[in-house]
């Protein structure tokens, strides 16, 4: 027993090393549950809005990475986007980006006209 205590307090992390992001106590569990929220929120989005199609593509990567690997530092090096924690903040963030842009709506046209030539750019050459 004392054996396999001191073991886990070894590989325990004790810090991220980053200033105010503490260690998660159970990230594994928490990140799926974000990312399915995150899934269910993308539903409410219409099939051809583009942010939706980009970022279920990525959640439901990440999902699947998460609940196929059990070892944290495995799942940090195949998502390869910083630490464990460092990919909750992410998930976390990326929900709350997902709500707001269904309060937004950016797939609907737009309520002024673009003028025209917004986006068409003269340069001059300056000798």
């Amino acid at each position: 027993m004392f054996a396999t205590r001191r073991l886990l307090s070894a590989v325990t992390k004790k810090t991220t090393g980053l200033y105010g992001l503490p260690v998660h106590p159970d990230p594994r569990p928490h990140l799926i549950t974000i990312y399915n929220d995150t899934l269910k929120t993308l539903e409410k989005f219409p099939d051809h809005a583009v942010y939706r199609q980009a970022t279920t593509a990525l959640t439901t990567h990440r999902l699947n990475i998460v609940q196929s690997i059990e070892d944290i530092a495995k799942i940090e090096e195949a998502l390869d986007a910083g630490q464990i924690e460092e990919v909750v903040v992410q998930a976390v963030e990326e929900l709350k980006l997902a709500d707001k842009m269904l309060e937004w709506r950016p797939w609907e046209p737009l309520e002024t006209p673009v003028p025209k030539d917004q986006w068409n750019y003269k340069y001059s050459e300056h000798n």
